[in-house]
């Protein structure tokens, strides 16, 4: 190698040492949590849980659904998520439903898939018409708690749409660090009348189901959104 070569050989091996040196001195850009919709709700893991209830003879249902499309951001006081049910997917009586839920026995495999087709269809929540409901959710603010608490508090207030009927709605969620995610649980009780649902029944009324629904919301968020 001659003088020449030696001295540019040199010369590059000292411009790449500084390149290592800015790029490690600059911070690593972080990933964003969101997608450009707003949506940081992680639907794989995220569900929603309903309890029904019932009047006269029949049984008590756990249902579980999943969500279609979620963004939350706690501590907003204006535009804090919407989040999207996908009703085509709510099944009942899974174990893990009715335990969530608070029920105990299991159901048959035939009952569950007559008591989902019932709930998915024309007389109850009318999939095929209504296929989501939606918490459009205005403002999330914390929620002062008694000192020791191991988990802060955020009420939700906006709106609940279902069934084509909008109404006001207010949630309060116990919101908790797990690792590196958010973990958000709250619950609300609405009445199917209250959205033009008219409650199943059945056998000439001697099966009936209640008009209080009691509803869970259980989403993971990343550990950005508050």
């Amino acid at each position: 190698m001659n003088a020449r070569a030696a001295l540019l050989a040199i010369c590059l091996l000292a411009l790449s040492g500084v390149a290592t040196r800015i790029a490690a001195a600059q911070p690593a850009k972080q990933p964003t949590a969101a997608t450009p919709d707003g949506s940081n709700v992680d639907l794989k893991r995220s569900r929603v849980y309903v309890r029904v209830g019932k009047i006269g003879l029949g049984h008590e249902h756990g249902v579980e659904g999943q969500l279609k499309s979620g963004a939350l951001k706690l501590g907003a006081a204006i535009n804090a998520g919407t989040l999207v049910f996908d009703l085509t997917t709510f099944a009942a009586d899974e174990p893990a439903a009715r335990t969530y839920v608070g029920l105990d026995g299991e159901i048959e495999a035939t009952d569950r898939q007559q008591v989902t087709q019932a709930l998915r269809g024309r007389e109850v929540l009318d999939v095929k018409k209504y296929p989501t409901a939606t918490f459009t959710v205005r403002s999330s603010k914390a929620v002062s708690l008694p000192a020791g608490e191991p988990i802060t508090a955020y009420e939700l207030d906006g709106e609940f749409t279902l069934h084509g009927v909008r109404r006001p709605l207010q949630v309060l969620v116990n919101v908790e660090q797990v690792e590196t995610a958010v973990h958000v649980r709250g619950k609300f009780v609405i009445k199917q009348s209250d959205y033009r649902i008219k409650p199943y029944t059945k056998f000439l009324g001697t099966v009936r189901v209640a008009d209080e629904l009691t509803i869970w919301g259980d989403l993971w968020l990343p550990d950005n959104a508050k």
